[in-house]
This record gives structure tokens, sequence and C-alpha cells, in this order.
């Protein structure tokens, strides 16, 4: 006959979870201690205000559009939400492993020993104890993958910052160039018509009325390619903030702008805090942490174990504790301690290689700058005033055109239509100079 239930089983096996689970914390004490590295700039903080901006339907100026495109752009928000994960790989660096529940059944289905109530049933309570420094290596490697986020989330928003500033330019370029169009087929027509006058009334020959619609049919032709491709560079301008559909009519700024360059400590100080290139310090620390991870999986893990066996055949109850630890004679993980500092060593030499690639870049663009430079200024000193007076003589073909001369000759007319050499120099120096500054 079975005697009264004996809480002390409950008690035991309660004081032994207790103790399994202080063991664990006070080996991870460490961990808690220590201290978080100061954060980088949040990503996601651009879209952070209330009201968001929202596409203007008549102007927009640069500054409007970059902020569109910091709050809208959806390769930046995919950025922001790798930084977020890792912020959440933190937190599940920083939990402690699971105890174990076991229970286990001896002489359950002898019937031999049933009789004589030979059964012995076991509850086993086991937790892991971390050794070795593997939860703080975990969480300073989980560390520096947030700050490398970071950095990725920088380097993007400086990258869709640049190519807004550029998309922006071209838009300026296009209305530029299709206003120039316009004004040219206001000439043209006018001069078509006027030499179609003279033909009419037999003081022009019919040639020059030829010569005169191709070339009105030409500034045509011209002006429906700048309207292509001033559309095109709006299409790309606003899907930087995720609208294939431009809402804004005229973007406004200056394209002939020349800011001041600053001085080669200046550039190369500015190229050092570069995102491309200061995202290699956190690199270089997720590397280094990868390090200790790997030297921490060499130390093998304590387990304890503390349980209560039941025998029924007594009717008593004993208790039972254990500890075990892997001996590592095989393993004890040179492999990944070798690959991860290998891995190290390569990106201390890539980060090197950064460097000295964009301070060959850096070098290169500031020639390319300080020699556009001087091609504008030779435009605006010597071109553009032989250019000025390239306008008398279109006023030349006008009076021709409405005299009542019988010269059978047109005079020659280098109007802005039949130069497009100029036109297309002064647009490629001046695009060149206005991404340079960019």
């Amino acid at each position: 006959m079975m005697g009264k239930t004996d809480p002390r089983p409950v008690l035991v096996a309660a004081a032994v979870l207790g103790f399994l689970l202080f063991a664990n914390h006070a080996v991870a004490a460490e961990t808690q201690q220590l201290p978080t590295p100061k954060p980088l700039p949040t990503a996601g903080a651009d879209r952070q205000s209330s009201i968001a901006p929202e596409e203007p339907t008549g102007e927009i100026t640069l500054d409007r559009a970059q902020a569109l495109a910091l709050a809208h752009n959806p390769e930046l928000m995919a950025f922001a939400r790798g930084f977020g994960a890792s912020e959440a790989a933190i937190v599940q660096a920083g939990v402690l492993p699971n105890p174990v529940l076991g229970a286990a059944g001896e002489n359950l289905g002898n019937n031999r020993l049933k009789e004589d109530g030979d059964r012995s049933t076991v509850l086993q309570l086991e937790q892991l104890i971390e050794l070795g420094g593997k939860r703080a290596a975990r969480l300073k490697l989980a560390e520096t993958g947030r700050d490398l986020a970071a950095w990725d989330y920088q380097t993007k928003r400086a990258d869709l910052i640049l190519r807004v500033s550029v998309s922006f330019i071209d838009v300026l370029i296009g209305q530029q160039q299709q206003s120039l169009a316009e004004e040219s087929l206001v000439l043209a027509r006018l001069f078509a018509d006027s030499v179609s006058k003279r033909v009419a009334a037999g003081k022009a020959s019919p040639v020059e009325e030829t010569k005169a619609r191709l070339t009105l049919f030409s500034v045509e032709v011209e002006l429906e390619q700048a309207k292509r491709e001033l559309a095109a560079a709006r299409q790309r301008l606003s899907s930087l903030w995720n609208n294939p559909v431009p809402r804004f009519e005229t973007a406004v700024g200056d394209l002939e702008r020349m800011v001041t360059l600053p001085s080669r400590e200046q550039l190369f100080g500015r190229a050092r805090a570069n995102p491309d290139l200061a995202r290699w310090g956190a690199e270089i620390a997720q590397r280094d942490a990868a390090v200790d991870v790997a030297k921490a999986k060499g130390v093998p893990d304590l387990t304890l174990t503390g349980g209560v066996a039941r025998f029924s055949q007594f009717n008593d109850t004993a208790y039972t504790v254990g500890v075990s630890i892997p001996i590592p004679l095989f393993d004890r993980n040179r492999g990944g301690i070798l690959e991860a500092t290998r891995l190290l060593d390569k990106t201390v030499d890539q980060k090197r290689a950064a460097e000295n690639r964009v301070h060959t870049e850096l070098t290169n663009a500031e020639q390319r700058l300080a020699a556009i430079r001087v091609q504008i200024e030779t435009l605006r000193t010597s071109i553009l005033p032989g250019a000025q007076s390239a306008l008398t003589p279109p006023r030349k073909a006008t009076s021709w055109a409405s005299s009542d001369s019988s010269t059978s000759s047109m005079p020659n007319v280098p109007c802005p239509w039949c130069a497009p050499s100029i036109s297309a120099r002064w647009r490629t120096t001046t695009e060149a100079c206005a991404k340079s500054n960019v």
C-alpha cells in the first residue's frame, strides 16, 4: 500500500533547477557588464518625421528632391530593415541556453518484476554552462555586425544623394536643351517662311527654300529628341523616390554655378570620413570578433545534471547530480580559428586596397575637375563672345529674306541650329562641370 505523498522530490527538483540557472547566470555575468559601444547614426532617421515629404506639383529644388529620395527610396528602406535585423541579432546573441528536462522509467513492461514492484522513474534536468567567454564573443560579433550594417546604410544613403544630384542635373540640362531647341525652332520657321515668300515672288531660287526647309526639319527633330531626353531624365529622377510618373513640372537650379574647389588636404580628409572607407573599421572589428568566437568554440562547455529517482518497490526517493564535459582530444576548432584569422588578414589588406583606390580616384577626379574648369573659362572668355557675334548673320539673313534683293544666293547663316558643335561642346562641358561639383 502506498504511503502519503512525499513533497520532498518536488522541493529538491525546484532547488536543483534554481541552482542550475544560478550557475549559468553566474558564468554569464561578465557579459552583462560589457560596455555598449557608441552606436552609429540610426538607420531610417530620414523617415522618422511624422509627416513624410511629398512631391510638389510645380517647381522642385535639389534639396527637396534629396529629401524625397531619403524618405521614400525602397533600396534605402531595405538597408534600414537590415539595420533593424542586426539589432535583433544582438538580442538573440545574449540569450542563455535552454535547460533540458528529461524523464525515464525502468522495468515498466517486465511481468516478472511487476508483482514485486521493482520499478523506477527518473526525472532529470540538464543545463549547459558556456565556458571560454562564448556569450561575450557572440555579443561582440553581433554588435560589430550592427555597426557594419549602420555603415552600409550610410554608404547607401551617400550613394543615393549622389544619384539624386546627378539625375537632377540631367533634368536641368534637358530643360535647357529643350528651351534652346524651341527658340531655334521659332527662328527656323520664321526664316523658312521668309524664304518661301521670296521664292513665290521670284526673288530667290527654289533651292534656297529647300535648304531652309531641311534646316527647319532638322530643328524639329532636335526639339523632339530634347523633349524625349527630358522626359526620360524626369522619370529617372522621380523613380529615386519610388514614383514612376513624375508630378513636378520644373527643376530649379543653376548649371553654371561654380563651387570653390577645396584644397588637397581637405579633399583627402573628407575621403577618410566617407562611409566607403569608414566602414572598413567596422569590418575589421567584426572579423576580430569572429576570431574570438572561433577561439571560444575551442573551449568545451560544462553540463550540469540534477534529478530525482523514484523506486516503487521501496517507496523511496533518491537524488542524482552529475557533471559532464567533453574531452578536447581531437577537435579544438583549430581550423576555425585559422580560418577566422586568415579572413581578418584579408580584410586588413582589402582596407589598404580600398584606401589606395579611393586615393587614386580622388586624385584623378581632382585633375579632371581642374581641366573642366579651364574649359569653362575658355568657353566663357573666348568661344562664347565669338558665338554672340554669330547672332548677327541670322539678322542679315532675315533682312535678306524680306528685302527686294534679287541675289540668288542666301547668306551663310551660322545660327544656333546651324552650329551644333558649339552647343554640344558647351553642353558637354557644363554637364561635366556640374557633375564634378557634386
